[in-house]
């Protein structure tokens, strides 16, 4: 789909090029709905109306849907709409091909991680061991005691499973004791001295 130059600014910086499909990757479209198909699983997203999706030649081509625009002044939001559904789908392509991890880090004396089955096993400090039950399409791997792997197709279920494994005790500013990701930096206030 060739756009007009006077219609090119209404596409955002990221959806300008296509996403490539790999070979061992089937996208099908139906209505409003784009369903991706990888190695690692399948997923599915429903579009927003201010969104087109093309699939053809092992290319995904998203642009504003210009129809349903009435006026000039909407195109900031079909640019922004345009380019988290770009974003969207790209990461749904990645998913399934590749797949999404996130590493946590158990910080503590007594604090660790075990896996009991499929389930993930924490002694936090409380006076029971949290149990956290992964959810369909996501596994947990704990290579060692301190360190947690939720690993996935959907990046975004990664994340929220991983911020919810978080919540059991997030770091403590005063030492520092805690749950946190690989990458984070927990910054550690100094108690008072007497």
């Amino acid at each position: 789909m060739a756009l007009d130059k006077e219609k090119l600014h209404v596409l955002s910086r990221l959806a300008r090029k296509p996403i490539t499909v790999p070979a061992n990757v089937k996208v099908s479209l139906e209505g409003r709905a784009l369903t991706v198909t990888g190695p690692h699983g399948t997923l599915s997203q429903s579009l927003h109306p201010f969104v087109s999706v093309k699939v053809e030649g092992g290319k995904i081509t998203v642009h504003p849907d210009l129809e349903m625009m009435k006026r000039p002044a909407e195109s900031k939001n079909y640019r922004a709409m345009t380019g988290t559904f770009f974003a969207l789908i790209r990461n749904m392509v990645l998913g399934v091909t590749e797949g999404f991890q996130k590493e946590l880090h158990v910080v503590g004396v007594g604090y660790k991680a075990a896996m009991k089955g499929k389930n993930l096993e924490m002694d936090l400090g409380y006076s029971h061991s949290v149990v956290v039950v992964p959810p369909d399409g996501i596994t947990f791997s704990v290579p060692a005691p301190n360190k947690i792997i939720v690993k996935g197709a959907d990046k975004e279920q990664v994340g929220q499973v991983a911020a919810n494994i978080r919540k059991w005790r997030e770091p403590m500013v005063y030492g520092g004791k805690g749950i946190r990701y690989s990458d984070e930096t927990v910054v550690v206030k100094v108690g008072k001295k007497v």
